[in-house]
């Protein structure tokens, strides 16, 4: 039976959605998630909930424990992990409120854990692969339910993960655009890079929310901007995200 993961998407225990929800504290080896799992079920699915950045978003990008919440979902026995993350946009095409299914990832942080594995077993390096990090069949699932929707999508893109909190210069803005990232945020690629070393499929929608820096004729992002086209856009990513639950197989 599949028990899907859900990480980020504020909303999704709206109780009209999120039948029979309960907490459970728990800790990993790793130290503590960033928010206790919230159990529960949408469509009959079982579903656990974890809020990336804590429940009352408290936890800067850098400082998120991500090998907690990873390892934390794996206790949990999530066979599956859904993400969801707000998103600067870096294409002309990709417009505030769009959604994007993300199928790459460039990784321009500096100073995070992000692997499992601190130290090998005598002549067992591990080295995981990631050149297709993202799960082709939650993907699938993702781009139908959009289409179904009728929501404004996008049916891929490589998103480019940087430290945070700041957000970048104009410069760096553009040079991501021609490294060839269409999305900008401070979370995905470890959270990413994590799951899959923990091998677990993952799939990430991200909602484009403002165009990071690199537009000249805008004025620069705020997170006062970025909250507010989410708050907009939100009940939108929790309609997709409780079409696709059900049919995780």
């Amino acid at each position: 039976m599949a028990v899907i993961g859900v990480i980020g998407g504020s909303g999704l225990d709206n109780p009209d959605i999120f039948s029979n929800p309960r907490d459970e504290q728990v800790t990993t080896p790793y130290g503590a998630p960033s928010s206790p799992l919230k159990r529960g079920t949408i469509g009959g699915a079982a579903v656990i909930l974890l809020a990336r950045h804590g429940r009352e978003h408290t936890i800067p990008p850098t400082q998120v424990n991500y090998r907690a919440n990873i390892a934390a979902l794996k206790a949990a026995g999530c066979t599956h992990i859904v993400a969801t993350t707000a998103v600067g946009s870096l294409r002309e095409e990709i417009r505030r409120g769009d959604l994007v299914i993300i199928d790459q990832f460039i990784d321009f942080t500096k100073q995070r854990k992000m692997t499992f594995h601190e130290s090998f077993e005598p002549h067992h390096p591990v080295h995981c692969a990631m050149a297709e990090p993202y799960d082709p069949s939650l993907r699938r699932l993702l781009i139908d339910e959009c289409r179904r929707l009728g929501r404004p999508f996008h049916d891929h893109g490589t998103v480019v993960t940087i430290e945070g909190p700041r957000f970048s210069t104009r410069a760096e803005s553009r040079m991501f655009r021609t490294l060839g990232a269409d999305i900008i945020n401070m979370s995905i690629a470890t959270e990413t890079i994590l799951a899959n070393e923990a091998g677990i499929p993952y799939a990430a929608v991200a909602m484009s929310t403002d165009y990071d820096s690199w537009r000249a004729d805008e004025e620069s992002v705020t997170w006062e901007a970025i909250a507010k086209v989410f708050a907009e856009n939100a009940a939108g990513v929790t309609a997709l995200l409780a079409g696709v639950i059900p049919n995780v197989l």
